[in-house]
């Protein structure tokens, strides 16, 4: 599945610590790993990562897993692109804070 990145995204994941970048990347794999078993729709989500449909934001989803301290939150929509392919749009990463502006 391919991906993109918001603006908003892109500066979150700068201030994210290397070790917490890194955790960010290892919860993706995993997702990623998901969507081949399930390619063309929309896979079962690893439980461990806790993804689901935000409900006061339509279309928008949050990812959760284990940080040190509290747990990281992520939030992406599914869009298509060009040829109608889906694609990962990451929003936004860090803390709980992230759900102010998903």
């Amino acid at each position: 599945m391919k991906y993109d990145t918001a603006p908003e995204f892109d500066a979150d994941f700068k201030r994210l610590h290397d070790s917490e970048q890194r955790l960010f990347v290892e919860a993706v794999r995993k997702m990623i790993s998901a969507c081949k078993r399930d390619p063309g729709r929309i896979p079962g989500w690893p439980s461990s990562q806790r993804i689901r449909l935000l409900t006061d934001h339509p279309g928008i989803y949050e990812m959760t897993w284990s940080f040190p301290g509290p747990d990281g939150r992520a939030t992406f929509e599914i869009v298509s692109d060009e040829h109608g392919e889906p694609v990962i749009r990451w929003r936004r990463v860090g803390g709980h804070d992230v759900f102010r502006k998903p």
